[in-house]
This record gives C-alpha cells, sequence and structure tokens, in this order.
C-alpha cells in the first residue's frame, strides 16, 4: 500500500503537465501512487500521461469519456486511490522538491493527523514565486495535532484542496466528496477542517500553484463565479444537518462575505454586465445564510453592509473614490518627490563648498545591504589604528542594527547621506557610491572589490551580455576615475584589476582585511560559532556557498543537499550559504536537519571558521577559505555553460584548491572516501594557497590604514607564509580527526565585532 496518493487532475494543461507529474516521481518519497486524471482534454494530456504510465509503474490513468470539471475528475482519481493520504494537485503545479519526505516526517511526528495543511506559493508567469500571506497561520509552534477551535485563524487560507493532505480513511468514513462547479474547493475544504478530529500544520512550501496568464488559462472569466453561490449553500447546508458544527457558522458566514465581495472585486472574475446581479444574488445569500457576529474592523463592516444593502452604485462609487485617492496620491507623489530631491541636490551643492573634515571617513558595502565585508574590516581598522577619525557607515535602515554601536549610521539619499559624501575625506566601499558624486580635491577614495576575481569583470564583461546585464560601461569608467587605491589580495587580482579597471588608481597588494579574522580568531571561537548556528557535537560541518548563474532566470542549487546528507551518513552537516542575488535560501525545499540555512548570517567569516570543509564552484569565497588552509571541494558540474555565460580567468581543473567534483555522486564520494582531506587535496590547496595569499597574515587591513592615513606603505612587513598560524577547524584545534567530538565552550564571542 502506498504511503500517498497523489491525484492530478488534466484539462487543457499539456504545457505544464511533463513539470508537473516530473515534480511528484522525482520525489524522495518513493512510496507513492500518481494518478492521473484526463478530464476530457482535448489537447494531448491524455497521451502525456499514457506516457508516464507506460514508463513508471506507480502512475495509473483514469480517462473521462467527457469534460466534467474538476470535483468529478478529482473523485473519479479517489476511486482508485489506495495510499494512506491523499494529496490533489492542478495539473499546472508543481510539488517542490523534498516536499512528500517533508510531509511523511510531519505527519508522523504529529501521530498520524485526519489533515496535514502545508504552505504554498503562487508562481507568476514571470518565474517569480509569491508566498501566501496567511502563511503565518501555518506555525508549528504550540501543540500538534489539533482540533479547528484550537487553531481558528487557519479559516483565512485559501479554500483550495491543493495545500491540504487528507488521511484517505478520514474521508471515505465521512463519505466526502467534491461536488460539480467551479468552486468545488469550497465544500471540500470547510467540511473537511470543520470535523476533522486532528489536524497539523507544516510551515513548508509544498506546492507551486501556478497563476496563469489572463486568456491563456483552461476557463477564461464569466458567469461560473457565480457557482460561489451554490457552494456556500453546500457548506451551510452541511452544517446546519449537524448541531455540534454551528459553533462554526459565524466565522464561515464572515468567511463567504469576504469572498464574494473578493469575486464582485476583481476585474477578471465576472464578465461586463452581470454585477449588479451579482450582488443582487449576494444580497440574497446574505440574508439567507445571516448568522449574528459582528465582523471585526471598519473595512469588515463595510464589506457587510455593501452586500447586505446590495448597494451597487454605492460600491461603484468607492471603488471610484479610491482610485481617485490612489490616483491622486501617485500625481501628488511625483512633485513631492522632484521636490524632495532638489532640495537635496542644492543642500549637496552647499556642502561641496564648506571645508572637508579631514577627521571623518564614511564607509559602506553591498549598495547599502549592511555592515561587512572589506570595508567592515578596515572601519574597524580605522577606529583601533586611527582613533582621531570619526567614522560612519551607509545602510538602508533594516541594516542598521548590524552595525556596530562605536559607528555612526546613515540611510542612504538622506541629507546626512549627502553630507557626509561632500565633507567626508574618506571614502570607503566595496561597490560604489552614488553615482551623482562629486569627488572633492583633498578626498581619498578608496575601492576594495569584493574578492579576488575568478569570474569575468569590469570591461571583460562587454562581451558577456548574459553577465553584464545594464551596466553602464561609460559611467562604470567615471566611476574609477574617482578612485584613489584599489585593493589587491595577489598578484592576479593586481594585474586583472588594472586591466579591467584602467585608471590612474594605485594598488594596495596588501591583502584581504576581511580575512585578518582567520589569523586572529582562536580555538574558543570556533567552538562558540558552532555552537551558536546549532552544529552538533562531532559533527563535520561543510560549508557549502555556490556563486550566482548569469544563465539562469531563477537561481536554484545544483545540489539535492537531502540527498547529499542521506549519502555522507548523520556525522556531516551542510551549512547552506545562497549568494545575495540568488533570491530567496539556498536550503528551501531541504527537509534533513542536518541541513542549516545561513543565507541571512551576517558574516560569511564567521561561517568560514566553524565549518571543517568548504564545497563551492566559480565563487571568490573559495581565495578567502584557502588562507584558513582548510579543505576546499569544487563542484563544477555546469563548466561549460557558466564559462559560456560568464567566463573565468583560469580553468580551476588545472589550478584547483583541492579536489575537484564534476557531478552530485562524485561530490559524494570524495567526502565518503575522504579524499576532501587526503594528501593530495593538501597538497592542491598549499599551492593555491601560496599562489593567491601571499599577504594574509592577519595585518592587511593595519597596513591599509597606515598606508592611507599616515603615509606608512608597506608597515607592518607581511608573516611568511610558513609562519602563519591560522585558527584550525574544531576538531583540529584538539588534535582530533575532523569526525571526532567537539568541545563546546560558553561565553561571548571575543575575536571580533565583525563575527
Amino acid at each position: 500500500m502506498p504511503r500517498f496518493s497523489v491525484i492530478v487532475p488534466a484539462y487543457k494543461v499539456q504545457a505544464y503537465l511533463h513539470e508537473c507529474l516530473e515534480s511528484v516521481l522525482s520525489q524522495s518519497c518513493p512510496e507513492l501512487e500518481l494518478i492521473v486524471v484526463d478530464d476530457g482534454s482535448p489537447d494531448a494530456c491524455g497521451a502525456i500521461a499514457e506516457e508516464f504510465a507506460a514508463r513508471d509503474p506507480r502512475v495509473g490513468v483514469v480517462r473521462l469519456e467527457r469534460n466534467e470539471g474538476l470535483g468529478p475528475a478529482r473523485n473519479a482519481g479517489m476511486a482508485r486511490a489506495a495510499g494512506d493520504y491523499l494529496l490533489f494537485l492542478d495539473g499546472d503545479d508543481t510539488l517542490t522538491p523534498g516536499a512528500l519526505a517533508a510531509i511523511a516526517d510531519r505527519l508522523k511526528e504529529t501521530g498520524e493527523p485526519d489533515v496535514l495543511v502545508h504552505d504554498h506559493a503562487h508562481t507568476l508567469c514571470t518565474g517569480e514565486t509569491v508566498r501566501d500571506r496567511a502563511a503565518v497561520q501555518l506555525t508549528e509552534q504550540g501543540p500538534a495535532p489539533f482540533r479547528l477551535e484550537d487553531r481558528p485563524g487557519l479559516l483565512r487560507l485559501p479554500t483550495a484542496a491543493w495545500n491540504k493532505v487528507c488521511r484517505r480513511e478520514f474521508v471515505e468514513e465521512r463519505g466526502f466528496a467534491f461536488p460539480s462547479g467551479s468552486c468545488a474547493d469550497i465544500p471540500w475544504t470547510w467540511p473537511v477542517l470543520t470535523t476533522a478530529e486532528s489536524i497539523a500544520t507544516l510551515d513548508r512550501v509544498c506546492v507551486h500553484h501556478r497563476q496563469r496568464r489572463r486568456g491563456s488559462a483552461p476557463h477564461p472569466p464569466g458567469r461560473r463565479h457565480f457557482d460561489v453561490f451554490e457552494q456556500y449553500d453546500r457548506v451551510f447546508a452541511f452544517v446546519d444537518a449537524r448541531p455540534e458544527l454551528a459553533v462554526w457558522r459565524p466565522a464561515l458566514f464572515r468567511r463567504m462575505i469576504d469572498d464574494l465581495v473578493t469575486v464582485f472585486t476583481r476585474p477578471d472574475r465576472l464578465p461586463p454586465g452581470t454585477r449588479a446581479e451579482f450582488l443582487r444574488t449576494a444580497r440574497l445569500h446574505y440574508r439567507r445564510h445571516r448568522t449574528p457576529g459582528t465582523p471585526a474592523g471598519l473595512r469588515a463592516r463595510m464589506r457587510h453592509t455593501v452586500v447586505r444593502l446590495g448597494l451597487y452604485r454605492t460600491c461603484r462609487a468607492l471603488r471610484w473614490v479610491s482610485n481617485l485617492r490612489r490616483g491622486a496620491a501617485a500625481a501628488a507623489a511625483g512633485p513631492a518627490r522632484a521636490l524632495r530631491s532638489a532640495a537635496l541636490r542644492l543642500h549637496y551643492r552647499v556642502q561641496l563648498r564648506l571645508p572637508l573634515r579631514e577627521n571623518r571617513a564614511v564607509f559602506a558595502a553591498y549598495g547599502g545591504r549592511g555592515y561587512g565585508c572589506h570595508p567592515g574590516a578596515l572601519e574597524q581598522a580605522f577606529r583601533t589604528h586611527a582613533p582621531h577619525i570619526r567614522t560612519a557607515w551607509i545602510a538602508r535602515p533594516e541594516h542598521h542594527h548590524t552595525v556596530p554601536s562605536a559607528t555612526r549610521r546613515i540611510s542612504p539619499g538622506t541629507a546626512a547621506h549627502w553630507t557626509a559624501l561632500a565633507r567626508s575625506k574618506y571614502l570607503v566601499s566595496n561597490d560604489g557610491f552614488d553615482r551623482r558624486l562629486v569627488k572633492r580635491p583633498g578626498q581619498i577614495l578608496v575601492q576594495t572589490q569584493h574578492g579576488t576575481p575568478l569570474k569575468h569583470m569590469g570591461l571583460d564583461l562587454r562581451e558577456r551580455p548574459a553577465a553584464s546585464g545594464d551596466i553602464d560601461f561609460d559611467a562604470l569608467l567615471k566611476d574609477v576615475d574617482t578612485w584613489d587605491y584599489v585593493l589587491s589580495a595577489n598578484r592576479h587580482s593586481t594585474l586583472t584589476w588594472q586591466r579591467v579597471y584602467p585608471g590612474s588608481f594605485k594598488t594596495l597588494a596588501y591583502g584581504s582585511p576581511r580575512n585578518d579574522v582567520f589569523q586572529q580568531a582562536t580555538s574558543a571561537d570556533v567552538a562558540r560559532l558552532r555552537e551558536s548556528l546549532g552544529i552538533p557535537e562531532g559533527s563535520v560541518a561543510i560549508l557549502y556557498a555556490p556563486t550566482h548563474r548569469d544563465y539562469r532566470r531563477t537561481q536554484r542549487s545544483a545540489l539535492d543537499l537531502d540527498r547529499v546528507v542521506g549519502r555522507l551518513g548523520p556525522r556531516f552537516v551542510v551549512l547552506a550559504r545562497a549568494h545575495p542575488r540568488h533570491g530567496g535560501p539556498l536550503a528551501a525545499g531541504t527537509t534533513s536537519p542536518r541541513v542549516i540555512d545561513v543565507t541571512d548570517h551576517p558574516s560569511v567569516e564567521a561561517l568560514c571558521l566553524a565549518s571543517d570543509a568548504l564545497v563551492t564552484d566559480y565563487s571568490s569565497i573559495m581565495f578567502d577559505y584557502a588562507g584558513l588552509d582548510r579543505p576546499i571541494v569544487v563542484h563544477t558540474e555546469d563548466r561549460e555553460a557558466y564559462e559560456a555565460a560568464r567566463g573565468t580567468y583560469f580553468d580551476l581543473r588545472d589550478f584547483p584548491p583541492g579536489a575537484v567534483a564534476r557531478s552530485e555522486d562524485e561530490l559524494i564520494d570524495i567526502f565518503a572516501t575522504g579524499h576532501w582531506r587526503g594528501s593530495r587535496s593538501a597538497q592542491l590547496r598549499t599551492a593555491f594557497r601560496a599562489r593567491f595569499c601571499p599577504y594574509d597574515d592577519g595585518r592587511a587591513a593595519e597596513r591599509v590604514v597606515r598606508h592611507v592615513v599616515f603615509g606608512e606603505p608597506g608597515m607592518p612587513p607581511v608573516v611568511p607564509l610558513e609562519e602563519r598560524h591560522p585558527v584550525p577547524s574544531a576538531a583540529a584545534a584538539l588534535g582530533r580527526s575532523p569526525l571526532a567530538s567537539v568541545q563546546q565552550s560558553t561565553g561571548p564571542l571575543t575575536v571580533t565585532d565583525r563575527l
């Protein structure tokens, strides 16, 4: 008997059905059956379903002679179902990777409830996914399973069958079935939730529900939305036949009014000329099912009043007034923004005429995202080695908490921001300041860059349209003309920066300031970091940090992290760190507790210190990590595609920092056999470290400050590579193998504010 029966009605979804069925069959949970119901579809849906059934015994096909609609098609699938639990997908929806395994784990954890409600995300025609706003109701905190009266907030969730998993015996015992009609989910959802003896929630996106463009859906807008009245009649008939459910009448009545108002106000639901009729029918249903209970909030009361009185003209007037107000606000916002911008420009011009402040320095990183990277290390070095200079950091308000308390916080686009740019002597950034910046005589601008370049940068992107995007190369060269100093960690970086950013700047080949912490941290710091990240004692922590893919519109992990940790065994943990341009957590969709998402962690240096090994692809993090002298594994599964789109300055296979994996299976084998920390990998890492980390001795930031502020080039001298002692990994600090247990410590982290 399969664990899950996944039922997929198919009608005019031939363009999406392949993806839908593949998303089910590729799940890591093999105990399933997939029942595809060809609902009399005139396109190739039936043929596609038969193709899948021919090559996979888990697929069954049910054919209906004519189009019956979503409800009867689902019923036909349920008649064939044999699984413990029923799942419903529309033919253009998809299951997210690992969804069934996560559902199975949650069902087991909560004692096999009657219903499990999980989250979903809407997939727009652009490929963007948007999580449902009501997801807060799916919190897993608190007792589970429970009854609906313990979590009435679940009534706010969409009335959909595809965001619920139902125990088949529960459905059969209660005789639940879908009615005909376009709103068939309504009389399924409410009876199921109100009668379930046990309910659980899963706060995880398990389904991507496709939002079709207007005109491309199989059922265009029309009178079919009048079906909502008949379906709510069924709901109240069900409740009225069961006195014990009377307590739910007020909530269901309020939900009915909300749904009716939604249908009425949405421009894509009702055909022209039918809105007055719809509102008259809504008024009748209001009177028929009215239940005592005052709706909360002014807007809710207004909705009820409009429906109760059938105020069609009033509703049209309110919509007209609302649209007018929005239009007026938008029209007023333009001149207001223009006036504010003009005032700020005038303010900046005035500040440019005032004396330069010799004791001020302003810093920024990643376009205002927060404190960190090389500018963060330099800001700290300014306060340590040049305490007479007052520092300020430019960051958006939501990132102000990342800035040390000793540093002034400035929001971009404010008068304080333009004052700092106009009057601070030292300007330090890894990205760039506002393009309207006027470089004054006496100002010193330090461009730190992001790290050692492997992928093409600067002017080299002119021949890479997939990677260059909307880069204005003329503006880029103007920005280069403002640079006084550019940081470099090695000879390769020096030669690259001077070629791809041609300018008169001076290169400071002093090392990577952000990596100073690798030489300054202690084993106790490493142990505290691992404890704060939740790394289990005795685990081998692998930091997985891939870079951005310019040739992909939608970013995704190249590795099935659940599979990786499952194959490696319980002693391995993966710290998954997404690139800032990834658009979301790298571990989205994973279910294993040994995959820890660290995308939002403020310090990548702290993650490097906490890990025992690095897995990356083309990211510059490998050059930083090499300074730690810890194992590095490079995963280059899509090398040809990446190099065609972005280009690299050298072939990693010719000069790698460690073992190279060309596939996920090779990567797993490298760790399973111990090759990741073998003698050959150590030899490769030693050569890589000598080439790319010649100056990373823990005092790079100090050398930069002494040169820029005090005119002391090359001070202090660089410590030779063989005399450096970067902090070892947690296990190595105790003189044990990486598989040994790690002694945890307590107390505050003392190495640096940046961690």
